[in-house]
């Protein structure tokens, strides 16, 4: 199922039997501190969208890839292709997760994105510690799991770049918002999110 207005303006949640798309904030969002203008999603991580998010990621099927992509690609052309950006940003893993899996999913999808459209991709963040998979958590303990997670790397200056994170799936934002914290706090200029798919 697309994502499709009216959705909030914030965190893009879809809320389809609203009379009409005037823009608005959830009541989610307006118990939160975002440090970033948007986030939007192409599709619910559903069906067949949920099948090649978790084949790609858990099951070795790589030839979910360029789905994927072309989805991301998608909500790029609705959502992201009327800014200019200065970079995409994959939200990073822990490097032993990194070397369990042996890619990182958010840093594949940006690469294809980056390729479609000619925005490069910048691996500026790093991720300080393990945490437990947010799949597993409820929605107060991923805020919580996600404090001081991530770092700006110190040999990348940030200052007034305009970025766009990328993961494969939104959920309660706490992952995007957590990285987009520290790049704000880095200086960086405005910040958005963008992913395949939202649950």
């Amino acid at each position: 199922m697309r994502v499709e207005p009216p959705f909030c303006r914030q965190c893009g949640y879809p809320y389809e039997h609203l009379p009409d798309a005037t823009p608005f904030v959830c009541s989610n969002c307006a118990e939160r501190r975002w440090h970033f203008a948007w986030a939007r999603a192409g599709y619910l991580t559903e069906g067949q969208v949920h099948e090649a998010v978790v084949g790609f990621k858990y099951h070795d099927q790589s030839f979910r890839l360029a789905q994927l992509v072309g989805w991301l690609t998608e909500a790029y052309d609705l959502h992201g292709a009327g800014e200019k950006w200065d970079a995409l940003v994959p939200v990073p893993l822990y490097h032993r997760r990194l070397r369990t899996r042996g890619f990182n999913q958010a840093r594949e999808l940006a690469h294809g994105l980056g390729r479609a459209r000619g925005v490069p991709v910048r691996d500026y963040l790093r991720r300080n510690r393990e945490t437990p998979p947010q799949a597993w958590l409820e929605r107060r303990a991923r805020w919580e799991n996600m404090q001081g997670a991530f770092a700006v790397k110190g040999r990348f200056d940030v200052t007034g770049q305009n970025l766009l994170l990328i993961d494969d799936v939104f959920t309660t934002g706490a992952t995007t918002n957590a990285c987009a914290r520290v790049l704000a706090e880095a200086g960086a200029g405005r910040l958005a999110v963008l992913t395949v798919s939202r649950s």
